[in-house]
C-alpha cells in the first residue's frame, strides 16, 4: 500500500478536528473502541455484503479475529462493557480507520484502509427525536467540514417489515425475504422463485437426501448427516462444522415442503419496492398499495410522515432528498431509518455518510433485552476529495 502523503494526512487531521469538535459541542464523548475484533460477532451481525470483505485471521492461540471493517459493532461493544444492563443513555463520538477488502481495486475514495468518523446514540426512548437528532448533526458535521451541494437519500427498513407482516406469507418465507432484503438482485430472484414455486435442485440426490431427515429433531438429523457423509467417504471440508451442514440441510428441506408464495402476494411487494421519490410523494403512494391490498400500514405512515415533518421544523433542506423503499444500506443490523449523504459527481464514492438505526444490535451481542439505537459515519477521504472537488 502506497505511503499517505503529508499533506493528505495533516488535511484528513483537520478535518477529523472540525468533525469531531461538532460532535462533542453536540454532546457525544469520545471514544477509541479496539481496532481488533472477535470475528464471529462481526461475521453474525453485519451480512453478506461485507462478511466477504473483512480481514479476518486466527492468532497464534487459535483465536479467530478481524480488522473492524465499521465502527458501529466495536462501539455498541464499548457501550455494553460499560453499561452491561443496557439501561442507560449514552451518546459517543470517534474517529479511526476501519478495513474492507474493495473487489474492484483500491482507489483515493475506496482505499481498504480509510477512515470513520462518527456518532452513536444508545438508549433515547423518543425514536424519532433521537433520528431527526441524528441526520441534523450527521449534515451539520459536514456542512462545518466544507461541503456543499449534497443530496440526502432516505428508507425505512421497519416499513418493509411492517408490510411483509401484514401479507399473509407462510413464516419461513418472511424469514427468508427479511434476511434477503439487503441484496436486491437475490432479494427479486427469491420473490421469483417463491412465486412460482419453484425449489432449486428439488430432484437432485442432496435433495433426496434432505427429504429424509427429521424436521423436528435436530440431534436425530445431525446423525443422520454424520451417518451420510462417512457412508459416502465425503470428509469435512472448510470452515463448516457438522451441526452448520445440518442446520442448512434441514433448512433446505424444509423449503421443500413449504407452499409456494401467493403471486398477488409477490405483486404487491414488487410494487412496493419500486417505489421512489421524494418522501411526500412516497408516502401517498405507499398508502395506495397498501389500500390496495387491504393492508393497514397507518401507524408506520404516519410515523414516516411524522418524522419528516420534524426534519422540516429543523430546517433541514429535503427539496432535493430521495426516499426510496427498497434503500437499506448493506448493514443487516439496521432496523428502521437509515439514510446517506451523496455527492454523485464524486464519481465511485458518491456516499459520503450514512447511518441508521439499528434497535436490535445490542441484544444480539449480548444485552438483556433491545435496546434503541441509531449512529452514522463519516467516510472522511470521500469528505475530504468531495471538499476539494468544490474549490
Amino acid at each position: 500500500m502506497a505511503a499517505e502523503s503529508a499533506i493528505n494526512f495533516e488535511a484528513l487531521e483537520t478535518q477529523a478536528g472540525t468533525l469531531v469538535e461538532t460532535f462533542k459541542i453536540a454532546g457525544y464523548e469520545q471514544v477509541a473502541p479496539a481496532i481488533l475484533q472477535p470475528a464471529d460477532i462481526f461475521l453474525d451481525q453485519i451480512g453478506e455484503a461485507l462478511r466477504s470483505r473483512t480481514y479476518v485471521f486466527t492468532d497464534l492461540t487459535g483465536e479467530e479475529l478481524c480488522l473492524r471493517p465499521d465502527l458501529t459493532v466495536p462501539v455498541s461493544r464499548l457501550y455494553l462493557e460499560r453499561h452491561p444492563k443496557a439501561d442507560r443513555e449514552a451518546r459517543y463520538c470517534y474517529n479511526g480507520p476501519a478495513f474492507r477488502f474493495q473487489p474492484g481495486g483500491r482507489s483515493r475514495v475506496r482505499p481498504r484502509e480509510f477512515r470513520q468518523a462518527g456518532i452513536e446514540s444508545f438508549g433515547v426512548k423518543d425514536r424519532d427525536a433521537a433520528d431527526v437528532e441524528m441526520v441534523l448533526l450527521a449534515t451539520a458535521a459536514v456542512q462545518q467540514a466544507g461541503l456543499r451541494d449534497f443530496s440526502l437519500r432516505f428508507g425505512d427498513i421497519g416499513l418493509f417489515f411492517a408490510l411483509i407482516e401484514k401479507l399473509e406469507i407462510p413464516e419461513r418465507w418472511r424469514r427468508k425475504l427479511g434476511h434477503y432484503f439487503w441484496r436486491p438482485s437475490a432479494f427479486h430472484a427469491l420473490l421469483r422463485r417463491l412465486s412460482r414455486g419453484e425449489r432449486p435442485e428439488a430432484e437432485s440426490p442432496i435433495a433426496e437426501f434432505a427429504r429424509t431427515l427429521d424436521l423436528n429433531d435436530a440431534a436425530r438429523a445431525e446423525e443422520q448427516v454424520e451417518r451420510y457423509l462417512s457412508d459416502n467417504d465425503l470428509p469435512l471440508l472448510g470452515n463448516r462444522s457438522l451441526t452448520e451442514i445440518t442446520a442448512s440441510l434441514l433448512d433446505f428441506a424444509a423449503d421443500l415442503e413449504a407452499p409456494p408464495l401467493a403471486k398477488e402476494i409477490a405483486t404487491v411487494i414488487d410494487y412496493y419496492l419500486a417505489v421512489s421519490g421524494s418522501p411526500e410523494e412516497c408516502v401517498g403512494r405507499i398508502a395506495m398499495i397498501a389500500r390496495g391490498a387491504g393492508l393497514d400500514l397507518d401507524e408506520s405512515l404516519d410515523r414516516l410522515i411524522r418524522r419528516f415533518d420534524r426534519f422540516k421544523e429543523n430546517n433541514l433542506d429535503l427539496s432535493g432528498a430521495v426516499f426510496a423503499t427498497d434503500f437499506g444500506r448493506n448493514l443487516e443490523y439496521y432496523s428502521g431509518l437509515v439514510f446517506q449523504i451523496e455527492m454523485p459527481a464524486l464519481e465511485d464514492g458518491s456516499q459520503i455518510a450514512g447511518g441508521g438505526r439499528y434497535d436490535g444490535l445490542l441484544k444480539a451481542l449480548g444485552a438483556p433485552n433491545d435496546l434503541p439505537a441509531i449512529g452514522c459515519a463519516i467516510h472522511t477521504e470521500r469528505l475530504l476529495a468531495a471538499v476539494e472537488a468544490m474549490d
